[in-house]
This record gives C-alpha cells, structure tokens and sequence, in this order.
C-alpha cells in the first residue's frame, strides 16, 4: 500500500505480511494513518481534512491479492476491472476541495463500489467497532452471521413477507382512513353522471343546435333572400314582362353559339357561357328547395332553445363543450367504479394482511429457534477463546427474547413485537468470574475485557466465516501483562488461516508478528517514504525495548524484548 499526503504522512510504502504485521511507532507519529488509509481503499468517507497540509490531493493505492473466482473479483471484473496477475489494483484520491474518486484494475468506479469489495476482503476492528459491538442489533446481526444459512435462509423469506405486510398495511390503512373522503367523492360522482344521463348528450350536439337556433331566428329573412335571388335568376311568375339572369344568359349562349364556327375563341367563350346558364339553373332549383324546406315553426325553435339551455348546464359544470363533457362522464364512471371496489378490495387485503401475519410468525419462530440453537454453540465458543486469553473464569451467554406486544405476532404462543428481523432482541451478556451476575457487555466489560471479547468473537468467526484480511486498530487497549500475551498468541493463531494486521502499542502483542512496521517522523514532523519500515532483528529488538521501558539501550529492557520474540517463535 502507499500513502501520499494523508494526515503526516507525506509519502510512504507498507508492506504486509500474508500472516500477521504489527504496526507500532511513538503515540502521534501516525499508525493510525496506516488504517485510515486501507479505510479509504475500503469505501471509507472520504475527509479533506485528512489531506496533508499544502498538498492538492491525498492519494492511497494498494495491491490486494484475491483469487479469480473470488465474490470480490468477480464483481469487480462485472465493473469492468482487470486482475494483474492475481491481484486486484485499487485507489482513492482526496482532493482538498472534498471531492473523490476511486479506480478498481484500472477502471474508474463510483466509491460504493469499494464498499461492496471491502465485505468480502477485509473485517475493519477499532475502537468504534467494539462501541457498535455493544449495541442490540450489533450483537444480533453478529449471531446471524455466525448461524449461517440456518437463520440467512429463513431470514430471506421472513424480509419478503415482512416488507409485503408493510406495503398491505400502507394501502389498508389508507384506504380505510380515507373512506369518508372516497363516499364523498363517489357521490358527486354518482350525481354528475346521472345529470348527463338524462340529458343523453351527443359529441357535437352544442354545435349543430347552435347553427340551427341561427337559421330559426331569421327565417323570415332567410326565405325572403331567397325568393329575390330565385326570382332574378328565373324571372317572376306574376310579371311576364320582368328580366332574369337565366334568360340573359341563354340569349347570349345563342348568340355566340350562332358564329362559333368561325373562331374557335369565340367557341371557347360560348361554351364557358353554356356551363354559366348550367350553373344558374341548379342554384335557381336550390334556392327553390331552400325556400321549400326552410322551417320556420316557432315551436322548433322555443324547442331548439330549451335542449340548448340542457346542454349549457352540462358544459358549466363538466367541460367547456359537450365532447369535454362527455369525456369527463368516462372518466368519472372508471374512477366510481374503481371507488365502488374498495369495500372488495378492502376485504381482499385484510385476508392478505391476515395470512401475511400467520405466515410472519411462522418464520419468526423459525428464526428464534436458529438463533437461540446457534446462540448457545456461538456463546461456549467465546467463553472457550476467553480462557485463551487470560479470562478462565469468564462466561459468556446470549440472551434471546423477545418483548410482549398486544398487536404483535405470535411466537412462542405469546404476542410478540416485530420488526424487519424478525421477533427476537439478542444481547451478549457477560460474567467475568464466577458468581457473577450476567451483564451485558456494555456494562459488564472493563476496556480489557471488551477488547478480549471482541478479539474472541472475531477468531469464532475466523472458524465459521473468514475473511482474508482482520484489522485491528489498538483493540488491546486496557490489556496489559499476561492478558496482553495471550492477545498476541491469538491473534497469532488468527493469522494462520488469514492476514491480520495490528496498530498495537503492545510490545507483547508485537513481539508475535511476522512482521513488525514501524512508523517515526522526521524532524519537520511528517512520515517520509523511508518512515515507515520493516524491523528486523537489532532494529526490532530497539523498538520493543522501547515499548517495554520507554528506552532502546535499557539493558533490562533489551532482555526482556528478546525472550518476547523467543517466547514467541517457540509459541509458533
């Protein structure tokens, strides 16, 4: 991994062990930049604060060996990423505005991408992780994990139906609630369509009585026009002697026709004169019927009035025509039918909502009997690593219950409280020695003893659902003496089946590293490419010196640093 311009740490290289690595170095001389740093690499939220002083950009890059079939290279290569010779290259960059960016095999990747990753290559452990560890739901989703697919695959189901019930209930309730407001709403609904009914409406209806509510108004005037222009046309029956267009007309025809052999011009203006007397002839018969058909009844019209008024009440109240009006009537009849069918739909999802409850409780029971079988295994397991680790008397138990709830679900033939979990609330309690009353951890647990439950958790897990990578940031904080040997010898034990590294201020716990890095500043106060090294024999006894009496040369100290490391290789 390399680190540049995080925190102090102006530009430096670390190494890991495929075992175990300790990283030590003098308090503030930035250990704690190493597990910052893989945090970033891990999703972590990215802080401009962490960009070291006068720099544009923090940068954190590293190699993480994976197997190709691997859930993390595979969902990295569906990202678009590339493996380099097993190995998956990754990298985050800060800048010191705030803003992020990752890349994954060489391929730029939104920073969720990381986090994803980070679930299946490493377990990040510190101080604010045994604080979480301390919560309920930490400590339920811990057993949960440990359960395996007994709880995960009844778990999966009971999440399903869980989420069905919420959206049943959501749309139960608003339906139920509401129900006033709908029987309002379906009654306007009822008295607008049953307005339109009855005044059975047709498309255009408002258009065509309006054109002829015009003609009735001026029928007088209308057949009067008429019978001028018929008469112009035809002549007047009553005076023989008048002049009309069509006898003009067809004298003129004759004239023409007469000389039309000899010039065709005047043959061409003959006939356009002959389809003229045509034409007057059929508008003459026209304006005939026009007269004819021309109703002037004043009882049509009063009744072409009244229908019009009809309609005018309609278009008022449910559109701006009668074709607006009509639509609106479709549309009013789906919504009433569809209000109509909420007594039908209401009973249809309370027998859902029923069946959904019954079919909770059952996995609900199935989830406590998983967790409370695999409490029990889960419990002895941690209590087994305490002995290891300085804690023979300690027991550890989980407590699995659940709380009494009138509107709850059945569970154990009681009514009982739920949630997207199921019923059960899991604690992990603590008896430190014997008499003792069982606690639960939070209150229970001294600083040391927290720091070794959690290391024992974490190497149950180890057993039953390992990752490649464990990291743990001072968690033997509060341990000291023997207690702190016996955190080294286990995480020791740990690293044989992953790689586990460790900010430690333990010279105990760092003489059992396969690797010891250690951390120092230069004399302007930050971390150098040659600031973080490997220590190796003299080099590592100094610093163990160091950690014991605060001294390199203290003779005393030197001892006891190196029958540590011998302590340590025989252990291994």
């Amino acid at each position: 991994m390399r680190i540049r311009s995080l925190g102090v740490i102006d530009d430096a290289v670390v190494e890991l062990s495929p075992g175990f690595t300790a990283v030590t170095g003098e308090t503030g001389a930035g250990k704690t930049m190493v597990v910052t740093s893989l945090g970033l690499l891990l999703g972590g939220r990215a802080d401009p604060a962490l960009v070291r002083i006068g720099a544009k950009a923090a940068v954190v890059e590293g190699r993480i060996t994976v197997p190709a079939d691997a859930p993390a290279a595979v969902r990295a290569r569906e990202a678009g990423a590339e493996l380099d010779d097993g190995a998956l290259l990754v990298s985050r960059t800060i800048s010191a505005e705030g803003r992020s960016r990752a890349h994954v095999g060489g391929r730029s990747v939104p920073v969720g991408l990381l986090a994803e990753l980070a679930d299946d290559l490493v377990a990040v452990h510190g101080q604010t992780d045994q604080q979480g560890l301390m919560r309920p739901a930490r400590q339920r989703q811990a057993l949960d994990r440990y359960a395996g697919d007994a709880v995960a695959v009844p778990h999966t189901k009971y999440a399903a139906a869980y989420r069905r019930l919420r959206t049943v209930v959501a749309e139960l309730d608003e339906l139920t609630t509401r129900a006033r407001e709908r029987a309002q709403e379906a009654d306007l609904l009822r008295f607008g369509l049953d307005e339109i009914a009855a005044v059975e409406p047709r498309a255009d209806e408002d258009v065509e009585l309006a054109a002829e509510a015009e003609r009735l108004g001026h029928a007088e005037a209308l057949a009067s026009a008429a019978a001028v222009a018929h008469a112009a046309l035809v002549g007047n029956p009553e005076d023989p002697e008048s002049v009309d267009a069509t006898t003009l007309v067809a004298g003129a025809h004759r004239a023409l026709d007469a000389v039309r052999a000899h010039d065709p011009a005047l043959a061409a203006l003959a006939e356009r004169i002959g389809e003229i007397g045509i034409l007057l002839g059929d508008v003459a018969g026209e304006l005939a019927g026009y007269a004819d058909d021309l109703d002037a009844d004043p009882l049509r019209l009063s009744a072409v009035e009244e229908r019009r008024a009809a309609l005018t009440q309609l278009t008022r109240k449910y559109g701006e025509d009668i074709r607006a009006v009509l639509a609106w009537a479709q549309d009013g009849s789906a919504r009433l039918t569809e209000l109509e069918g909420d007594d039908d739909r209401i009973g249809e999802l309370t027998a859902e909502r029923d069946a959904l409850r019954e079919e909770l409780a059952g996995l609900a029971q199935a989830l406590t009997d998983a967790r409370t079988e695999a409490a029990k295994r889960f419990a002895d397991a941690v209590t087994e690593e305490l002995a290891s680790l300085a804690m023979p008397h300690a027991r550890v138990t989980i407590d699995v219950r659940q709380a009494e709830d009138p509107e709850g679900i059945e569970v154990g033939g009681r009514l009982v409280a739920y949630g997207p979990s199921g019923a059960d609330e899991v604690e992990l309690l603590l008896a430190p020695h014997p008499g003792a009353q069982p606690r639960p951890i939070a209150k229970g647990a001294s600083g040391g003893e927290l720091s070794r439950v959690m290391l024992a958790v974490e190497v149950v897990f180890a057993g039953s659902d390992p990752v490649p990578t464990y990291l743990f940031d001072e968690v033997d904080a509060g341990v000291g003496g023997k207690a702190a040997v016996e955190v080294g010898r286990r995480l020791a034990k740990l690293a044989k089946s992953a790689q586990v590294v460790v900010v430690t201020h333990l010279p105990q716990v760092a003489a059992f590293a396969d690797r010891q890095l250690l951390v120092e500043k230069t004399s302007d106060g930050s971390v150098t490419r040659s600031g973080v090294t490997v220590l190796e024999g003299e080099d590592r006894v100094r610093e163990l010196s160091r950690m014991l009496a605060g001294q390199e040369d203290s003779q005393t100290a030197r001892a006891h640093a190196e029958e540590l490391l011998a302590a340590a290789r025989s252990d291994g």
